[in-house]
């Protein structure tokens, strides 16, 4: 995906800041923006974050929803739409994931649709060679109105229909985006996950109102990690969103939180903690609602 490489410093070559899992844990950082109208303003400003968690040893980082643009109007992110596989913001994600030698989790990329008008609201996820192994096309579109303030996504966006979830060397890992935090039935039907990712851009009103308790749920219902990068704080377009990135184990303890701006929020995810808690509270065994009902067998009574 990527036309060229950057010239490599010394440093570099070396494996400086290149991040590896350690044995039975790593560090995973969630990115919180507050993104704007230009591009590639955005992209130099996520790629200084990334640099930042890098840095610090994760191994996995993920950015918010539009981290790549917050336009002046809805229509905006439909102009700079790219094909799948090509184009200067899929091109950054992966040269900057085997820049410094991590898993980036691409919080969501405007891509064409069938529809010209619209487009798919994506989560790309690449390696730590600049691979894109997975989308994800975000499926449940925001509509809210209230007072002044009126959402409707459906009108430039045009849903996807697939639950994805990859192997990792982290894990098993699912996906979704922002509006999608509100249907726990997605995230059943992941099966078994170590790790959600929810990249979103939540507004202030609903996020002040029912962010936490929502990113905190999804964590406990399915004994996972939750990371959940956010746009926070006020944007161009008059926009303001909540913000409140955070990292959240599978027993619903928030292990590190940023309430406004820009800046990485990062933690430790320990797989051997999440089995024992898998262990205690085996939840996601006892289900019974919603799984396919036992077939009756004959037994040869009238």
């Amino acid at each position: 995906m990527t036309k060229s490489e950057p010239k490599r410093t010394e440093k570099e070559d070396s494996g400086f800041g290149k991040a590896r899992p350690l044995p039975g844990s790593f560090r995973v950082a969630a990115i919180q923006m507050a993104s704007g109208p230009q591009v590639s303003g955005n992209l130099d400003e996520a790629g200084r974050l990334i640099k930042m968690a890098a840095d610090q040893g994760a191994s996995l980082i993920a950015l918010p929803e539009y981290f790549a643009i917050m336009g002046m109007h809805d229509d905006d992110k439909v102009k700079i739409a790219e094909t799948f596989g090509k184009g200067p913001i899929q091109e950054f994600l992966a040269r900057t994931a085997k820049r410094f030698g991590v898993w980036i989790v691409g919080g969501s990329v405007p891509l064409k649709s069938t529809d010209p008008i619209k487009i798919r609201n994506s989560c790309l996820v690449y390696d730590h060679e600049g691979h894109c192994v997975a989308r994800y096309d975000k499926i449940h579109l925001f509509g809210f109105q209230r007072g002044g303030e009126r959402y409707e996504e459906a009108r430039t966006i045009q849903p996807g229909s697939e639950v994805v979830t990859l192997d990792t060397p982290f894990g098993r890992i699912g996906l979704s985006i922002c509006y999608d935090l509100r249907f726990p039935e997605l995230y059943r039907a992941m099966g078994p996950v170590d790790v959600i990712f929810i990249p979103s851009a939540f507004t202030e009103t609903t996020g002040r109102a029912h962010w936490e308790t929502l990113i905190r749920a999804r964590a406990i219902e399915n004994i996972a990690y939750v990371v959940a990068p956010a746009q926070g704080g006020y944007h161009m377009n008059g926009r303001e969103t909540h913000g409140a990135t955070m990292i959240v184990d599978p027993w619903g303890v928030i292990l590190d939180q940023l309430p406004r701006g820009s800046g990485v929020v990062i933690a430790g995810v320990n797989p051997v903690h999440q089995a024992e808690l898998r262990t205690h509270l085996p939840a996601l065994t006892h289900r019974t609602v919603g799984l396919p009902a036992p077939r009756k067998t004959k037994t040869g009574a009238p």
